[in-house]
């Protein structure tokens, strides 16, 4: 394991005895809210995976190093000028001595380094809309195809093209899980998603199939849990994101962007179910990680 990388006592101890460990990330705390609901988003999701009798391990990068696990204190201090990370640029700013948040991708290649198995997030990145033009595919896909992680989720982030997106997670056999659903939820929306490849009615199901896939060598896992309250926004997010382009935004700087618009334009109603939807993916992936521990 790589000197950059410092695991909190918790976490060291979990991971060693083969107990139950989820990854969370910080770009949900720094960038996905505004402040400061995203260290009270992150502190959630902390509690929910406790609950559920896991241990949680926050991932950011602080005074130089990659840290997995963090005080209350540390988590604090992923706020909105905390630079977003993906996997490319973990060593990069551990090394200058910055502030980094952890997207979905990073999380996922830290994960990989230290074996932690489960992750909880509220969505995965993917292919933007438009593609090919600008050739916008999140890092997410690529480091979910290189890592033994199980990733739970409400689907893709809702301003990604989705139909392309799924493809993608095909074509890099990438399972798609549904939680006591058939379809990858969209989101804020739990119904009008595409098929996924095999539907679970519990946490122990979706544990051994993870489990066998990657006794057969496959790579990442997709568990698309759909939120605890659907809403409709797909004219909001047309309107942000087209806002997003004419304003000339692009690459990292879309979701925060598009997810603000959204909040605003939804009275904060898409915030509200965006807190929701990572509370409970975080507790269903604490619960995944509790049986993966006893198999």
């Amino acid at each position: 394991m790589s000197d950059l990388i410092q695991l909190a006592d918790d976490v060291r101890a979990s991971i060693v005895a083969g107990e139950a460990v989820v990854a969370l990330e910080t770009t949900i705390v720094a960038h996905g809210f505004p402040a400061p609901h995203g260290v009270e988003v992150g502190l959630e999701m902390e509690r929910a995976v406790r609950e559920a009798g896991a241990i949680p391990a926050t991932i950011g990068v602080l005074d130089g190093a990659i840290r997995v696990g963090l005080t209350d204190d540390e988590l604090a201090r992923f706020d909105a000028t905390a630079l977003k990370l993906g996997p490319r640029d973990l060593a990069a700013c551990a090394v200058a001595g910055d502030v980094g948040a952890t997207t979905v991708g990073a999380v996922l290649t830290v994960a990989r380094a230290v074996g932690i198995r489960v992750m909880g997030t509220g969505g995965i990145g993917g292919v933007h809309r438009g593609y090919p033009s600008p050739p916008d595919v999140s890092a997410d896909l690529v480091a979910l195809a290189i890592s033994p992680v199980l990733v739970v989720c409400s689907g893709a982030k809702s301003l990604l093209d989705i139909p392309a997106t799924t493809e993608q997670l095909e074509t890099l056999g990438i399972p798609t899980l549904g939680y006591r659903t058939d379809t990858l939820p969209l989101f804020y929306d739990a119904a009008g998603g595409p098929p996924v490849s095999r539907r679970v009615e519990n946490a122990t199901l979706a544990a051994r199939i993870a489990s066998s896939h990657w006794e057969l060598g496959g790579c990442g896992l997709v568990l698309g849990n759909p939120p605890p309250e659907s809403i409709d926004v797909a004219e909001l997010i047309e309107e942000a994101v087209a806002d997003a382009a004419r304003t000339g935004v692009s690459g990292q700087g879309v979701t925060p962007f598009v997810l603000a618009q959204l909040h605003e334009r939804s009275g904060g109603r898409t915030r509200e179910v965006n807190r929701a939807l990572a509370v409970a993916n975080a507790r269903l992936a604490g619960a995944v990680s509790v049986a993966l521990a006893h198999l």
